[in-house]
């Protein structure tokens, strides 16, 4: 009974979804002819992208029902498009195979669920007319399935509610099976295509690791150059000063200090550049241990929630550490928040990091800034990155960085 109330449930969230289909195909089908005027091709692409979104979610709903694999297309449309670009993305096959499905959705699924969900609603009408036929209209009898003008007719309606309560026993599961069946056949992303978007995922990673290395050399290069290279000057400058002083018999003391500090600033900087590479306290005290660091040095108070995490790949230790440093040095600097929270938490082969403020919110991410860094670093490793930060708050930074199993 368990198992036939879930694909009655099934069938019912279905038949809500393919109503919802059914809109949006018209939508489609309305805009498809203004595509000989401007407003189509400016409408269309949108639409399109909502039928991507909504082919996901059900792809998410049929994957959950049949324990399948159905990845989500996650297509966007480009900001800034040309029309050329516009009518590319419209156009494209998996477009072709979510309107396929759109179709299927929203008129053969749509009947399919709401003829089969009439069975179990017609046993119980049956068995109703048994008592209320008498007060119909003599010139309009109750039919159910057929004319009930009698109580010898009426009589015969309880086998009519179990003929329809039979059907409904085994033609629910069936349906369900079947509508999953079909869905799942039209939303499956093909091999061959999904091997494209894996080479196309992988490119645009192997892009961003290259720009994310490029743009640490610049930084150690620009910090060597700034800091521990100007300061070794000073060192030889103030040797130099010494050595003349020691020739003419005058204060040989005072440039040997200034040398001292000197070298002493250098050393500092060349262990804050070597720092920045890798912590030493990751190796020292685990990723949990490092982050917790992070949180007490905090200029805001700062907890942190770590569950579990384990020890995950070198690499990824390191770009959690920066992705939580460089999002507390951004609420201290700018967020004029109380306190802030530090998530960490590990799903499978996902590290979750979300890092949470109470401040003034209105955080953007700009080109070459933080969050900008932030999210080079995490797609060098294909994760993803998510900023929310409504004015007046709270800001929200979320990461997910692929670790492994």
């Amino acid at each position: 009974m368990r198992g036939w109330l879930r694909d009655a449930r099934f069938l019912g969230i279905e038949l809500g979804a393919s109503v919802v289909s059914l809109a949006l195909f018209c939508v489609i089908l309305v805009l498809l002819p203004l595509m000989l005027i401007t407003g189509g091709v400016l409408l269309l692409p949108q639409v399109v992208q909502v039928l991507h979104a909504w082919s996901d979610r059900a792809r998410r709903r049929i994957g959950r029902r049949r324990g399948d694999d159905l990845p989500p297309l996650s297509r966007r449309l480009p900001r800034g498009a040309t029309i050329d670009e516009r009518l590319r993305f419209a156009f494209s096959r998996p477009t072709g195979r979510d309107a396929l499905w759109l179709t299927a959705h929203a008129f053969p699924v749509m009947w399919a669920a709401l003829l089969t969900l009439a069975l179990p609603l017609a046993a119980i009408n049956s068995l109703a007319v048994t008592w209320y036929w008498q007060f119909a209209p003599a010139d309009d009898p109750v039919g159910s399935p057929y004319p009930v003008t009698s109580w010898e007719l009426a009589w015969t309606m309880p086998l009519v509610a179990l003929a329809y309560a039979v059907a409904a026993v085994f033609l629910v599961p069936a349906v369900a099976r079947l509508v999953a069946f079909v869905c799942a056949k039209l939303l499956a992303t093909p091999q061959k295509s999904r091997l494209a978007a894996r080479v196309d995922a992988l490119t645009l990673s192997r892009a961003a690791a290259l720009d994310a290395h490029a743009a640490e050399l610049r930084r150690i290069e620009r910090d060597l150059h700034d800091g521990a290279q100007n300061r070794l000057v000073n060192v030889v400058m103030m040797l130099g000063i010494a050595e003349r002083a020691q020739e003419t018999g005058g204060d040989v003391l005072e440039p040997l200090r200034r040398a001292q500090d000197a070298a002493s600033d250098a050393l500092a900087g060349l262990r804050r550049t070597v720092h920045d590479i890798y912590p030493p306290i990751l190796d020292e005290l685990g990723l949990e241990g490092a982050l917790a660091s992070l949180a007490g040095r905090s200029v805001v108070p700062c907890t942190l929630e770590a569950t579990a995490i384990g020890r995950v790949p070198a690499a990824v230790e390191s770009a959690s550490y920066f992705v939580v440093a460089e999002a507390l040095t951004n609420v201290n600097k700018y967020s004029e928040a109380t306190t802030a929270t530090v998530r960490v938490e590990r799903e499978g082969e996902l590290l979750l990091i979300a890092v949470e403020d109470d401040g003034v919110g209105g955080a953007v991410e700009r080109l070459g800034g933080g969050f900008a860094g932030i999210r080079r670093r995490i797609e060098a490793f294909e994760g993803t990155m998510e900023l929310t930060s409504p004015a007046g708050g709270p800001t929200i930074l979320r990461t997910e960085l692929p670790c492994g199993s």
